[in-house]
């Protein structure tokens, strides 16, 4: 058996022991919604008429005589996003392949699902990451009707997956099994189509050609191709083994996709019944979370996640910080090169040897706990395998020990880099994000004046009207949590690329998110506290000298902590007045109470022992 890497090692205790009072606490919530057995027993009657009215037959009759396991289906299926489409056909899929099995499936709810490519740059965007609480919420309820032994969750994109898996862990007594759909075929390369989005910055590119090469690449059913949210989604949660072994990435509209999503529905079955009862809550552990950040930094995959995870596993009862990954970000090697921290995208990936080969290497590395629980059983080790139809059958098969292109996916002893080139950032602004896996080492270091702005319109203007032809740090603020629900900036990348590859140094910090788009500019982003509640970004002014260093992890404003404390603030977030429109309104109240982005940046408090203490009444 291969050692565990010393630093894997500790930062799993440290997340242990800083955990032990909240997760001693879930977990005695999970066992003792266990002992209750099936929910819908001590149902009385007319509670339990209204869980079986809407169906007929066979099924019918098992429920009302508790004889079966009930699967919950909870989606997010719709057919205007190309990543959930495929959905449509699922439920039918899964009620079929629960029912030749013994049990009885049913459709429990639908969860929001919004493309954060659709709202990008529109006020939409400012709902996108409260979207994910509201998804979790979602499937609260549609999970609260306790009708269900087992639960799958189909979901693909940004917030989508988190949202379901926060929602499933609150039912963490619950077998779950999360269903992808899989990743669209491969279109124009992410290449090109970053090529024609900087021409149209310049004005070299006509609306028409960027709309062709946009139309080009997102073109049909299935996710974007792109290394993004969405497929660092399905990465981190393979790894945590809330998936089949190799679901992730297999297209959609193929036998395999249909037999992996059959197979899921079985699954639950099993998972629900005698010896083989498996609950979330016993796979979501602290050993599972750190398997998560680990793949995470290994592919390069979204900074979303230093957000996502935190939030997941505090709803398992596990405090992770920032600091975690920082130290884990140092130690595992980044392995792949996907777009936009390279030219191949996850197709390419896949067929270089994919998730199979990324934890084969990882654990032959220590790098891994081997020792999980997951949805197949126990033991990581049964993800260095792929599925494929034999004969009609799914089997699973060892998959490749090394990898089919060296230019997208490396072992562990050969890396693309010796971390994973996500790093924390700490200074005088506070504490922030970097993803420098696709920064050229000469910009790791960037000491320029700062250019403010509060909205990405106001520095398109600046960078059309050639103000910002120069060395510059660009400080885009007021776009926190609280002050606008933190929108991706996506719209930034493009115009900062010219500026750098015009010989300016280039720099962004925000208390915004980019997710993986910064791509080859250094940007501090996520900043904490933000701007919106009194942090230093608010008090820096155009012209100050701000020096972001990912090397040292320090980001620092040239100006004495006296005069900064000092400074009047000059532009403030939104007015409750002025954050209306597009559904805005409704989200008023999630934004007023939302936490910080290190700690997952979510509506949700931990969970303490302070949910089990005696109610006493006045």
């Amino acid at each position: 058996m291969t050692e565990l890497h010393p630093v894997l090692t500790e930062v799993t205790r440290r997340i242990a022991a800083r955990s032990a009072d909240t997760r001693r606490v879930y977990l005695e919530r999970v066992a003792a919604a266990a002992q209750d057995g099936t929910s819908r027993s001590g149902f009385a009657c007319s509670n339990l008429a209204h869980g079986f009215a809407g169906i007929t037959g066979g099924d019918k009759a098992a429920l009302r005589a508790l004889r079966k396991s009930n699967v919950a289906i909870v989606s997010s299926y719709n057919d205007m996003l190309s990543a959930h489409q495929p959905f449509q056909e699922y439920p039918a899929w899964i009620k079929d392949s629960v029912r030749a099995v013994g049990g009885v499936s049913q459709f429990a709810g639908g969860v929001p699902a919004m493309c954060d490519g659709i709202t990008q740059g529109r006020e939409g965007m400012e709902l996108s990451l409260f979207s994910r609480d509201v998804i979790a919420m979602s499937t609260g309820v549609a999970l609260s009707h306790e009708m269900f032994d087992a639960a799958v969750l189909l979901g693909v994109c940004d917030k989508i997956v988190p949202g379901l898996l926060i929602g499933a862990l609150s039912f963490g007594h619950l077998p779950s099994i999360l269903v992808p759909a899989g990743p669209m075929a491969s279109g124009l390369s992410n290449k090109e189509k970053a090529r024609v989005r900087q021409l149209y910055a310049e004005g070299k590119a006509s609306r028409e050609d960027l709309l062709e090469a946009e139309a080009a690449s997102y073109h049909s059913p299935g996710t974007c191709t792109f290394y993004g949210t969405a497929n660092s989604n399905q990465m981190v949660v393979e790894v945590m083994g809330l998936h089949l072994p190799g679901a992730s990435f297999v297209p959609p509209g193929t036998s395999l996709r249909r037999a992996l999503t059959e197979y899921a529905g079985r699954r639950a079955v099993e998972m629900a019944k005698g010896e083989g009862y498996t609950p979330i809550a016993h796979i979501v552990d602290e050993k599972a979370v750190v398997n998560g950040v680990v793949a995470l930094l290994a592919t390069g995959g979204s900074t979303n996640h230093t957000m996502h995870l935190v939030a997941i596993a505090a709803a398992a009862g596990i405090e992770l910080s920032w600091d975690d990954l920082n130290d884990l970000s140092a130690i595992v090697p980044l392995l792949a090169r996907v777009y936009p921290n390279g030219s191949a995208d996850i197709n390419h990936f896949q067929a270089a040897g994919g998730v199979q080969f990324v934890v084969g290497t990882l654990l032959d590395a220590g790098l891994l706990h081997g020792d999980v629980n997951t949805v197949v059983g126990h033991g990581l080790d049964r993800y260095r395998q792929e599925p494929m139809l034999a004969d009609g059958e799914l089997v699973w098969v060892d998959g490749p020990g090394r990898s089919l292109d060296l230019d997208v996916l490396r072992p562990a002893s050969d890396p693309f880099a010796a971390d994973g080139g996500l790093r924390m950032l700490s200074g005088n602004l506070g504490r922030s994000v970097i993803k420098v896996s696709a920064v050229a080492s000469e910009n790791h270091v960037v000491e320029a004046p700062a250019r403010v702005f509060t909205t990405q319109e106001a520095f398109q203007e600046a960078f059309k009207a050639g103000e910002l032809d120069r060395d510059v740090v660009v400080v885009v603020r007021q776009q926190g949590p609280q002050a606008n629900g933190m929108p991706e900036l996506h719209k930034l990348t493009p115009p900062l690329g010219v500026l750098m590859d015009r010989g300016h140094k280039v720099a962004l910090v925000t208390d915004g998110r980019m997710s993986g788009a910064s791509g080859k500019i250094p940007a501090a982003i996520q900043l904490t506290p933000e701007a919106a509640v009194g942090g230093p970004l608010g008090r820096v002014r155009d012209g100050d000298v701000i020096r972001l260093d990912a090397t040292a992890g320090t980001l620092e404003v040239h100006v004495s902590a006296d005069e900064l404390a000092t400074r009047p603030l000059v532009d403030f977030p939104p007015t409750g007045r002025e954050w209306v429109g597009t559904g805005r309104e409704l989200f008023a109240a999630l934004r007023r109470t939302v936490g910080p982005a290190d700690r997952g940046a979510t509506v949700f408090g931990p969970i303490t022992a302070d949910h089990f203490a005696p109610v006493t009444h006045q």
